[in-house]
């Protein structure tokens, strides 16, 4: 074995950063089975529980039946199939914007996105806080880069006026931020930050990963919420948390659609998704839009209720997202194990997914949870992290930093 690689992962074993896979030998769902037992599953991102759903394998099986199983090739080349573009016009509609074009992943969407936007001569400003995959992608851009703390207006005003300044107005600047932040579950002031881009000609990219299918009229996300539709420039997001599929999409203007079809390397070097899993997302979609949908949403608001009462929290976070601070790595790791040793998976969120100093349980819940699961939960939790209430509100307290 190379021995600076066995140094390095010796490094990450002693800070308690080493990461394992772990095997899921069912569906997705409130509960799950690993190789040698089941467990109550409070760590997914499929907020509507819709992964498993009879609608949904219907929908592939239907789909695979139609489509085959593989798209062939990139679209732009023979991959491009009907059902991609019933998927794009699907999501145009139920996000409020001319067009959309759907991405391999969320990840595939930030990567392609933003360096076929922004260059060299550009300016990317970033929440702090903004998820890997937009980090990763302003870098790739090759554009300056500017970070302004977790939602501090204040400081974002002096990033726009200073790229004006320093780059004038024909340079694009672009900001970019999550609308409901994966980590600790809250928003982003939206309507701020649309007033602030308006007033500095910049580009708002609004990342609504957690928000679409949770939140706003028909699950359309926290833009919808608040009818900034037309005044946000790109809604990306994805089609693997809520809806219960997987890929990734950005909805915006015609022109910036066809602009990302011939510019973004992630969509124009990549074979297509899968036709019948775009044909899925399309009935994900659907599903979501209408009354099935508002009902998973009122189940899901109804189990976030309980749980924040059974463990007297006042967590003010709109999303299904509660994070548990811990601190400590090590702690952060102990809890989880413990946890799941009772049968209970909450991973424990480490650096660098968060900043050192600030490890977690990052519990998700879903509309498929039980009450007598979320009682058993917060019974547990109560055990093995005492300051739970403390855990939780400092979360919420953390604000602008």
């Amino acid at each position: 074995m190379d021995l600076s690689i066995q140094n390095e992962l010796e490094g990450l074993a002693d800070a308690g950063l080493y990461r394992r896979l772990r095997t899921v030998c069912s569906p997705q769902g409130s509960l799950i089975r690993l190789p040698d037992r089941e467990i109550i599953n409070f760590s997914s991102n499929d907020y509507l529980g819709l992964s498993n759903s009879d609608e949904l394998r219907a929908a592939m099986i239907e789909g695979v039946q139609r489509y085959g199983v593989g798209a062939g090739a990139s679209r732009l080349v023979c991959g491009n199939h009907a059902a991609h573009e019933e998927l794009e016009q699907t999501l145009a509609r139920f996000k409020g914007t001319e067009a959309a074009l759907a991405f391999s992943s969320g990840y595939a969407t930030a990567l392609g996105v933003i360096p076929a936007l922004c260059g060299k001569e550009d300016v990317v400003i970033l929440d702090k806080l903004s998820h890997a995959s937009l980090i990763d992608a302003a870098r790739l851009s090759g554009a300056t880069i500017r970070i302004f703390p977790h939602n501090h207006l204040e400081k974002l005003r002096r990033l726009l006026e200073s790229a004006r300044e320093k780059h004038g107005a024909g340079t694009r600047v672009l900001v970019v931020t999550e609308s409901i932040f994966s980590m600790d579950g809250d928003a982003a002031p939206l309507l701020e930050l649309v007033q602030l881009t308006e007033q500095y000609g910049a580009m708002l990219l609004v990342d609504e990963a957690h928000g679409v299918g949770v939140l706003g009229p028909q699950g359309r996300g926290l833009i919808a919420e608040l009818g900034l539709e037309k005044r946000v420039a790109l809604q990306m997001g994805t089609l693997s948390k809520a809806l219960g599929v997987s890929g990734g999409y950005v909805a915006a203007s015609r022109e910036m659609i066809e602009l990302l079809i011939n510019k973004a390397r992630s969509f124009i070097y990549s074979t297509a998704p899968p036709p019948a899993l775009a044909f899925t997302a399309t009935q994900a979609v659907k599903i979501v839009a209408l009354e099935p949908g508002d009902a998973l949403r009122k189940q899901l608001r109804a189990n976030l209720a309980a749980f924040h009462r059974l463990a007297k929290t006042t967590h003010p976070n709109p999303a299904a997202i509660v994070p548990l601070i811990i601190g400590d790595e090590a702690a952060a790791m102990q809890a989880s194990a413990a946890l799941q040793e009772r049968g209970y998976l909450i991973p424990a969120i480490r650096f660098p997914t968060v900043a050192k100093g600030t490890a977690r349980l990052r519990l998700t819940l879903s509309a498929a949870h039980e009450t007598g699961q979320i009682e058993g939960l917060v019974s547990h939790l109560l055990d093995i992290v005492p300051e739970l209430g403390a855990a939780v509100e400092e979360a919420a307290e953390e604000g602008p930093a």
